[in-house]
């Protein structure tokens, strides 16, 4: 916790509403308590000959002043520290969501998958657990403690020293002994359900491997096997927390029998007087069992929560927005100058002085082979990815410096566009949300995808089915290029929109782009040359460098690389 920059800072921000469910806590036990021994004094002096009617009506008020006011500061209690916690909560999960989000580029380096569900299912919930099942109760116990002592104290300093040790069995020796044998056994359970979350979304992203293999067997094999292991580590807990909870309520039995004797021998007398005290001092330990016996249980889990916080801060730094968001306006001109990048973990450049510029309307196509810097240029443009060396610019501006609003000026379109489990029109309107159920029909009609969803049952509110798997490739690209049209930015970047497409299906399509987009800048990052006669340029990337510049005519003419590839496109050789 020394170093934490993710939990530690929620005390102070919160410290009033914590200190206030902390004091609530307290004041629910001492109540709780409190009529008890109230309950116990009432009866035993109700049993014998009171002096005066105020002995026993004091009490009944007393103990119904009790009875309300423990279920009172108890709801009260549980309202506050369960909005701290969840206020908490919440925080943490942005956090998490934005320091995620800042390094997305590299997400799929740095994290696996399972990994992120297990640090959103499991450490949030154990950072959760951290207030409501060990800080709050601990505190509130330890604070109890030191009350009861002080109280017999008063009475007795011999016997509150033995209570002094009686109880510090149940405050400090159980928990310790809790955390040096389960500790490590809940730790061992944590790591391994982090596992399963790994190897579940591993397995399950390459199922159609294991199945074309014919191994699927196996995959269920190893998972049943993984899942009987964390079983065992189940069982094992639960068989200590049984025997620890017997010891637990051996314990209060014996501190239980102890009271007795004291208060046989502080308060002697047959009936009546001074003996009213014993059942009183007695009854007054149960309802204390409730705030001691979490302790254990509490103690145990706390190696659980180191490892969480620990997962938590090796996340990146949360960086804050650097002023305000830059507004453009009139015609765009992108400027890459001199640029060069190389990934943080490698020093080998990936691109290596890029010069280029895209006056408004200009049409470029981006060719290279795969690994020649391609994809990272295209996340350099769109600001995800900061230079090396050198700047790429909007009129002037750096395009990171526009973070999400980006989207206000640049559109992408992706190999494989994404359709939500959602409605048509909802999955279009991802494009601009005001957008009419007209606007829409529109653009459909422009992407040659009107007549298909008018045939569908629901027409615009038909349910697309998750990833939008009722729809061909390059039914999902026209639906990417109707979101891209109702988003109405004016440069376009396109990322290999058509591979994995047949020859005709994808001519069709990039023909589609060009005709609804032609009076915008596109930026066309392609494998290939089929439909590069529309472009105003081509430039080829080979190892980050720029080998090729100028346009298809130009290339055709004195080029012979480019001549090549046309040729290969081509299969002519």
């Amino acid at each position: 916790m020394k170093n934490d920059e993710w939990v530690k800072p929620f005390f102070k921000q919160y410290k009033r509403s914590l200190i206030l469910a902390l004091t609530l806590g307290v004041i629910t036990f001492f109540c709780a308590g409190a009529l008890m021994f109230n309950s116990g004094y009432l009866i035993s002096r109700a049993a014998s000959l009171p002096e005066n009617i105020l002995l026993i009506y004091i009490p009944i008020v007393l103990t119904r002043a009790f009875g309300i006011g423990r279920p009172v500061f108890r709801y009260v209690e549980r309202l506050v520290s369960h909005n701290w916690v969840l206020k908490m909560t919440s925080n943490l999960r942005v956090k998490l969501y934005d320091s995620l989000e800042q390094d997305a580029i590299f997400f799929k380096q740095k994290h696996r998958t399972g990994d992120i569900l297990g640090l959103l299912s499991e450490d949030i919930n154990h950072i959760q657990n951290l207030y409501l099942r060990t800080i709050f109760p601990t505190i509130i116990a330890w604070s109890l403690y030191v009350l009861i002592i002080l109280g017999i104290g008063y009475f007795s300093p011999f016997f509150a020293l033995g209570m002094l040790l009686l109880l510090g069995v149940v405050v400090f020796l159980l928990p310790l002994w809790s955390v040096l044998v389960n500790g490590a056994r809940q730790e061992q359970q944590k790591q391994m359900k982090n596992q399963l979350y790994s190897d579940l979304t591993d397995n399950v992203l390459g199922v159609s491997d294991w199945i074309f293999s014919q191994r699927g067997q196996d995959y269920v094999n190893h998972h049943e096997e993984s899942e009987e292991a964390l079983r065992e580590i189940n069982r094992k807990l639960q068989s200590f927390q049984r025997k620890r909870n017997f010891l637990l309520q051996l314990m209060f039995g014996v501190i239980t029998l102890a009271l007795i004797l004291w208060t046989s021998q502080q308060f002697p007398g047959n009936h009546g007087g001074a003996a009213n005290w014993i059942a009183a001092f007695v009854l007054s330990v149960f309802p204390l069992i409730d705030a001691f016996a979490p302790l254990p249980a509490a103690a145990q889990e706390t190696n659980s929560y180191q490892d969480s916080i620990v997962n938590l801060n090796q996340l990146p730094t949360v960086e804050k927005a650097q002023g305000e968001t830059p507004i453009l306006e009139g015609p765009l001109t992108l400027t890459i100058e001199n640029v060069s990048y190389h990934y943080p973990d490698s020093p080998k450049e990936v691109l290596a002085r890029i010069d280029l510029i895209l006056e408004p309307g200009e049409k470029i196509a981006i060719l290279g082979r795969s690994g020649s810097g391609k994809s990272t240029l295209a996340n350099l443009i769109r600001g995800d990815l900061r230079t090396t060396k050198g700047k790429i610019t909007l009129n002037g501006v750096e395009t990171y410096r526009f973070q999400d609003d980006i989207s206000n000026y640049l559109g992408v379109i992706h190999q494989t566009p994404y359709l939500f489990h959602t409605t048509i029109i909802n999955n279009l309107r991802i494009g601009r949300e005001t957008a009419t159920e007209e606007e829409v029909w529109q653009v459909l009609q422009r992407v040659g995808l009107k007549e298909l969803v008018e045939k569908l049952p629901e027409g615009l509110e038909t349910m697309v089915d998750e990833a939008g798997l009722r729809f061909s490739g390059g039914e999902r690209q026209r639906m990417a290029l109707a979101r891209i049209l109702l988003q109405e930015v004016p440069i376009i970047l396109l990322d290999e929109p058509t591979v994995g497409l047949d020859p005709v299906t994808e001519q069709a399509l990039i023909d589609t782009f060009f005709n609804q987009l032609q009076d915008k800048t596109i930026i066309w990052i392609t494998h290939h040359l089929q439909g590069i006669d529309a472009m105003d340029q081509v430039i080829f990337i080979e190892d980050g460098k720029l080998t090729m510049q100028g346009s298809p005519s130009e290339l055709r003419k004195t080029n012979s690389h480019y001549r090549k590839l046309q040729q290969i496109d081509k299969g002519t050789i």
